[in-house]
């Protein structure tokens, strides 16, 4: 069909993948932290108190003294690319831009920071992206991530006057295909090791426990990735939750407290991963391999080592591309 020479210009029809992970400040600075911390911990999924009592804690106090603490540890793991989530999350997209053929284009962008969600849906759609797949890359779902990352997405469709149709990716905790890559990488890993771990870890991103009252999910996921791996990997994988914040009860048993308390039960030797994240990060490589390896070494322990997350991996990226794929089905043009 010819078009009338005076309509508008149109994109060919694309689909566009968003995937989208939590954020990093700019930069290892207090003024960059300050920035990021504040978007992060006025989202109303993350806290939730309400703002009138929360606000003036969070002004007055922790933006007043938590940046410069978190800004060292984020020196402890920067790189030349920037936060190691933003550059794993960029490798992730890169990896798989050729992965569901010319006419998907596949983005990333992060819930606070840069490259904010809202710029890159813009940009999605300028690219002529009539179907968008949000995905956002957490395996167990959490209001705290999943769920605040669509709001984020949703808010900016609505600013939209022509909206792309949307899909979102579902939790994928126990998909056989991310249990399979991950027991593939935990093996190779633990194969690699010059000793044998006398206990094995899995731990996930805290959460406080009023959430699973409240009707979370996120608990059981954690629980029903952590079943399946241990009986993929045929032994035991001990559970805990990290990252605690703030003096309300959190989901137990704590990582760092076990770290410190298995030398005493005669387990001297640790190795720790965690299933939780799809990008290592400062939770991972600052939290877990720096100061999760100090205090276990200090309570006692002999050996410990990190394992890392499936990142851009062949097989990490292998198991993203198959489960998008699912996610894809109906949108793209038969194979």
């Amino acid at each position: 069909m010819t078009l009338p020479t005076d309509h508008p210009s149109i994109a060919a029809r694309k689909v566009g993948v968003l995937l989208i992970n939590l954020g990093t400040p700019d930069e290892a600075s207090p003024k960059a932290v300050r920035r990021y911390l504040k978007q992060f911990l006025s989202d109303r999924r993350v806290v939730e108190i309400p703002q009138l009592v929360w606000q003036p804690i969070l002004r007055g106090i922790i933006l007043n003294t938590r940046p410069k603490k978190s800004a060292h540890a984020y020196q402890q793991v920067w790189t030349d690319q920037g936060s190691p989530l933003a550059a794993i999350t960029r490798a992730q997209a890169e990896a798989l831009k050729d992965a569901f053929g010319p006419d998907v284009i596949v983005d990333h962008a992060m819930r606070y920071g840069n490259p904010a969600i809202s710029a890159r849906l813009a940009a999605l759609k300028e690219q002529g992206c009539e179907r968008i797949l949000l995905a956002p890359l957490y395996p167990q779902y959490c209001a705290a991530t999943t769920a605040t990352a669509n709001d984020e997405a949703f808010r900016a469709l609505a600013g939209m006057r022509w909206q792309p149709a949307v899909r979102t990716l579902p939790p994928y905790h126990d998909d056989p295909r991310y249990i399979a890559a991950l027991k593939e990488a935990v093996e190779a890993q633990l194969a690699a090791l010059d000793f044998a771990p006398d206990a094995l870890i899995a731990s996930f991103h805290g959460m406080p426990e009023r959430t699973l009252h409240l009707g979370d999910p996120y608990h059981c996921h954690c629980r029903k990735t952590a079943r399946l791996l241990s009986e993929a990997l045929e032994r035991e994988v001990m559970v805990t939750f990290q990252s605690r914040f703030g003096k309300a009860k959190w989901l137990e048993p704590y990582t760092d407290a076990t770290l410190a308390a298995l030398p005493g039960q005669g387990k001297t030797k640790v190795a720790i991963l965690a299933p939780g994240f799809s990008a290592d990060c400062l939770e991972t490589l600052e939290e877990l391999a720096m100061r999760g390896r100090d205090s276990f070494i200090e309570a006692g322990g002999e050996r410990f080592a990190y394992l890392p997350c499936l990142n851009d991996t062949p097989g990490g990226i292998a198991m993203l591309r198959a489960i998008l794929g699912t996610e894809l089905e109906g949108w793209l043009p038969p194979s």
